[in-house]
C-alpha cells in the first residue's frame, strides 16, 4: 500500500504591511489638495496618513472630521516653532520610512515660476524618499 504523503507550506501570517504617507497640509487650495491626493493614494496603496498641518486650531477640527470619514488610518502632526514645514515634512518621513511624502503647489506668476517656493523646493532636493507635488484645480 503506497503511503499518501500531504505537504503544506507553514502558516504565514496575515498581517497586511502597511506603508505611510507623508502630507503636508494648510487649508489652503494648495493644501487641501494635496491632502485629497494623499487621500486618495492612501486608499488605493492601504498606507496610513501622517498629516504635517499648519492650521489653526479651529480647522483641526474640520480636518480631523475629513480624516475620520475617510476611512483611512491617520496621524496629525502640527508644525512647531523650532522647524520650518519643510524640515518638518522631511523629519516626519524620515522617523516613519515613508513611502513617499505628497506636498501642494500654488499657481505663479510668469516670474516666480522661474523659482519653485522654498519649502517645496527644500521638500523636493532634500526628502531621501520621492514627493509626489500636486497643484489645485
Amino acid at each position: 500500500m503506497a503511503e499518501t504523503i500531504v505537504d503544506t507550506a507553514p502558516e504565514i501570517p496575515t498581517a497586511p504591511a502597511t506603508s505611510t504617507i507623508v502630507v503636508g497640509y494648510s487649508s489652503k487650495p494648495e493644501g487641501r489638495a494635496a491632502l485629497q491626493r494623499a487621500v486618495t493614494e492612501a486608499k488605493l496603496r492601504g498606507s496610513s496618513l501622517i498629516v504635517v498641518h499648519t492650521s489653526s486650531s479651529e480647522e483641526l477640527d474640520d480636518l480631523s472630521t475629513e480624516l475620520a470619514g475617510s476611512g483611512v488610518p491617520y496621524e496629525i502632526q502640527a508644525t512647531s516653532d523650532a522647524l520650518d514645514p519643510a524640515e518638518e515634512l522631511i523629519a516626519a518621513a524620515s522617523t516613519s520610512a515613508a513611502e513617499f511624502i505628497v506636498i501642494g503647489l500654488r499657481k505663479r506668476s510668469p516670474v516666480g515660476k522661474l523659482l519653485l517656493g522654498s519649502n517645496a523646493q527644500r521638500v523636493l532636493l532634500d526628502a531621501a524618499c520621492p514627493v509626489l507635488a500636486v497643484k489645485p484645480s
